[in-house]
């Protein structure tokens, strides 16, 4: 199978939360030479990995099961913009970080890695309603980077369920499934199938 298989497969598996703008550069990009991508990911200094972990870990916090920063998700999120994503959209992406982090700066007189944990919610969500307005509005418009947050968000929950720590405790996970049962009855509070 090839990257690009895998990557269709995963994207129909996690029920299309990819955004069609990043799938796109996946799929078209992934041509970087090793120079290259190490390049890049000397862009994703120790602040901004830091910033990418916070927002991930809001999204998915540790609770009974690892959140996103103990599954290493900012990891993820850095190989697969150095990776895959064009020049044009690593641009849009940081210039989205950074103004991400300035509208919370006037928000909340501080950076987002130092809010408690109510404040990143709210922030977080009122955020997540900023992006799907800029969806809206710019659905006709092919030419519109997507919003920061959209792509965050995409990126952790692929990262997670893709992980170790995602797809063996937050999900249930058998090493070697048996036989397809195709009509199994759930019990109330089971968790999703990883494989």
């Amino acid at each position: 199978m090839n990257r690009r298989d895998a990557l269709m497969r995963v994207s129909t598996m996690m029920g299309g939360t990819l955004a069609a703008p990043w799938l796109t550069s996946v799929l078209s990009g992934c041509s970087n030479t090793a120079e290259e991508k190490q390049a890049i990911l000397e862009s994703f200094t120790p602040e901004v990995k830091n910033l990418i972990a916070e927002i991930a870990d809001t999204i998915i916090p540790t609770t009974s099961t690892p959140g996103a920063k103990e599954a290493k998700v900012q990891d993820f999120i850095a190989d697969i913009i150095a990776d895959c994503f064009n020049e044009k959209d690593r641009k849009d992406f940081f210039m989205g970080l950074n103004e991400f982090q300035k509208k919370c700066n006037e928000a909340n007189q501080k950076g987002f890695e130092q809010l408690d944990e109510k404040q990143r919610v709210d922030f977080l969500t009122k955020t997540e309603q900023e992006a799907k307005e800029y969806k809206e509005k710019n659905k006709d418009n092919k030419e519109a980077p997507p919003h920061v947050f959209g792509t965050l968000k995409s990126l952790t929950l692929t990262g997670y369920f893709t992980s170790e720590a995602g797809a063996t405790k937050a999900l249930a996970y058998v090493h070697i499934p048996g036989k397809y049962v195709g009509c199994m009855p759930l019990e109330k509070g089971q968790k999703a199938w990883a494989t």
